[in-house]
């Protein structure tokens, strides 16, 4: 009995010992493989060049069309030097300067630690109105629309449409007594829907107006149209580039109906007769040479 508890007893510490050689041999394996990453990684950290920065402005929180912009929204954050946005602010002076007149308002939905543009923020004193969005140049305009005539509610401000014009010709164009739909302008921008001028509409809506920037003469030409017939907006796609030709269809070319001329009339065979007297009668008799005088 004794000698199997002694074999036991030794068969126990052989496999205990067997088992710490295992794991400090595994936890020697693993501080090796430690170090070795410690090194690498030092070792890239070293190689790596120090990239140029400059200062920039951001919002310290979401910003919707038409806030005002105080000191607490914006703060000061390092930027790559080679990737500033164009028209950034880099220092508080410049974006609140003291002989300032007035506050900036926000003129495009940013988002929080997004760069401060001059695009997307009114000048110092400058409300956030319909003027500010105009180029200089344009003119905003009106146009009536319902849910057919405006894209179902889709539209927002800052899409481009095309404009159609529906309306009849009759008296205008000899021989068009029918409607006629034709494509009187392309690429117009909207920059309010009803009386929302923000980008940062959830949803459809069903506007009853939206507002266009356009020249004087597209304008002339809009108001003429919406006078005499009936405009549709077709929303343009933001990555379309195509300018679209001149576009016309009546009813004749949406049933494919052809033009025919009219039949030419029938020739009428010309008779040749002679007169011939027989005592106090003149007769008329039909001859088949040709016809003289």
């Amino acid at each position: 009995m004794r000698a199997v508890f002694g074999l036991v007893l030794i068969i126990g510490v052989a496999l205990a010992g067997g088992a710490v050689y295992l794991a400090r041999d595994y936890i020697a394996q693993t501080q090796a493989e430690v170090e070795r990453q410690k090194r690498a990684a030092e070792e890239a950290l070293a190689n790596v060049k120090s990239v140029p920065t400059v200062d920039v402005l951001v919002s310290t929180r979401a910003l919707k069309y038409g806030e005002r912009i105080a000191q607490e929204d914006v703060r000061v954050v390092k930027w790559p030097e080679d990737a500033i946005p164009e028209g950034t602010f880099s220092e508080m002076a410049a974006f609140f300067p003291e002989a300032a007149k007035g506050d900036r308002f926000v003129l495009r939905t940013m988002e929080k630690d997004e760069a401060l543009m001059a695009v997307k923020v009114t000048e110092p004193g400058e409300a956030a109105g319909l003027t500010s969005r105009l180029a200089k140049g344009m003119r905003a305009f009106a146009i009536r629309v319902d849910v057919a005539s405006g894209v179902s509610g889709f539209l927002r401000p800052s899409d481009k449409v095309d404009v159609y014009w529906t309306g009849s010709l009759s008296g205008a164009i000899a021989g068009n007594n029918g409607e006629i739909t034709r494509l009187i302008q392309t690429n117009i921008e909207l920059i309010a829907v009803d009386q929302t001028a923000g980008s940062d509409l959830a949803g459809a809506t069903i506007a009853r107006t939206v507002t266009v920037a356009a020249t004087p003469e597209q304008i002339a030409a809009l108001a003429q149209a919406q006078n005499t017939g009936r405009l549709s907006l077709a929303l343009v796609g933001v990555q379309d580039e195509t300018v679209a030709s001149a576009v016309e269809v009546d009813q004749r070319k949406l049933l494919g109906i052809k033009e025919t001329a009219p039949a030419a009339p029938a020739a009428v065979e010309e008779v040749c007769t002679i007169k011939t007297r027989r005592g106090a009668e003149i007769f008329d008799t039909g001859i088949v040479t040709p016809c003289t005088n």
